[in-house]
């Protein structure tokens, strides 16, 4: 399982397309998707918070899930992002032929 979705917020969609269009520049994810209007319930130093964001699903390959998360740490405004990863079971042979030649 080389292949990997990377789900990840940001608190807009500017901080979203900007840290997308980063990772796929650099070759760290194929493709971003930006989905918006989510409304996230979390637990934060103690309190319930209620907040609206942005999700960001990124398809990439295994291998490049370090240097994907160190580069979306430094570009968020979130002291501790989401960045989470799973692996892709299976998928259309022609899509993740793809996958693999537009990243690095």
């Amino acid at each position: 399982m080389d292949n990997l979705i990377v789900f990840m917020t940001a608190s807009s969609e500017d901080e979203a397309a900007k840290i997308s269009r980063a990772v796929v520049e650099a070759r760290l994810a194929g493709c971003v998707n930006i989905i918006k209007n989510i409304r996230s319930i979390y637990s934060w130093e103690g309190k319930i918070e209620d907040e609206a964001e942005v999700l960001m699903i990124a398809k990439t390959q295994k291998h490049l899930f370090d240097p994907l998360m160190k580069k979306v740490k430094a570009l968020h405004s979130y002291k501790v992002p989401e960045i989470i990863a799973m692996p892709v079971v299976d998928g259309s042979e022609d899509y993740l032929d793809w996958l693999k030649q537009v990243t690095g």
